[in-house]
């Protein structure tokens, strides 16, 4: 992810965001993010073991936002997130390399993925960060977008997904969304912590006053020992 997906708790785990190079002022040409439908589907599903994700729904980007490719039997929503789905302060918010396959749970498909779906279509149909925010806040607001759902957690362990320019591109990890404004309360981020967190609204600390007037929401994220299709992958420190 894909909202503050893999991608940028991925980079700010190599060190703050603020501290990373903007090597991408502005968006590419919309062909630059897309891929072809087959291989967004399979890339989709690899997010997930094959046991969840081969009933799930699919996702896929057009130049007009996400469209449902497959609809699915269990609940599960897996999409391949691009840089501009997520928090619109990360430095790599326009890196057309980025593909960030996630696959998410029931509670998490029915608040976490309207968000991401919104912000990509008015993304894609070039409106204004505010306006964006703006409309974000009305949909949550009326419940037009439901609340976080208790539970909400999303698969990341696909071995072809591209996180980031930073440091390593890609590791498997599992998400989990939390109505807190941080993760101080599960040991996010301490010395030694096996679990990494950050705010689901801005990639660094600069928008208090933003966050304020947003629900509290933020993702932890723990790091896997295999990838989807159960081959062991590589360890990272985060």
């Amino acid at each position: 992810m894909l909202t503050i997906t893999a991608p940028v708790l991925f980079a700010m785990s190599a060190g703050t965001a603020a501290d990373q190079k903007a090597s991408y002022p502005r968006m590419a040409p919309v062909d630059a993010y897309l891929m072809d439908r087959n291989q967004e589907v399979a890339l989709a599903r690899s997010a997930a073991p094959e046991s969840i994700s081969k009933n799930a729904t699919i996702l896929v980007l057009t130049r007009t936002g996400y469209e449902t490719a497959v609809t699915g039997t269990n609940g599960f929503v897996c999409m391949v997130s691009r840089s501009f789905s997520s928090a619109p302060d990360w430095p790599e918010r326009w890196n057309p390399k980025i593909r960030a396959a996630e696959c998410q749970n029931p509670q998490a498909a029915r608040s976490i993925a309207p968000l991401a779906k919104l912000r990509t279509a008015m993304t894609l149909a070039g409106r204004s960060d505010a306006e964006i925010m703006a409309r974000i806040k009305t949909a949550l607001r009326t419940r037009e977008i439901p609340p976080l759902a208790p539970g909400a957690m999303s698969y990341m362990m696909s071995k072809a997904s591209y996180l980031s320019a930073e440091g390593d591109h890609d590791m498997p990890h599992v998400m989990f969304f939390i109505p807190f404004k941080n993760g101080d309360n599960w040991g996010a981020n301490a010395p030694g912590s096996p679990i990494f967190g950050g705010n689901y609204w801005f990639a660094t600390p600069d928008h208090a006053a933003e966050t304020a007037a947003l629900p509290p929401l933020s993702v932890l994220l723990l790091g896997a020992c295999s990838w989807s299709d159960g081959t062991p992958a590589p360890t990272h420190q985060m």
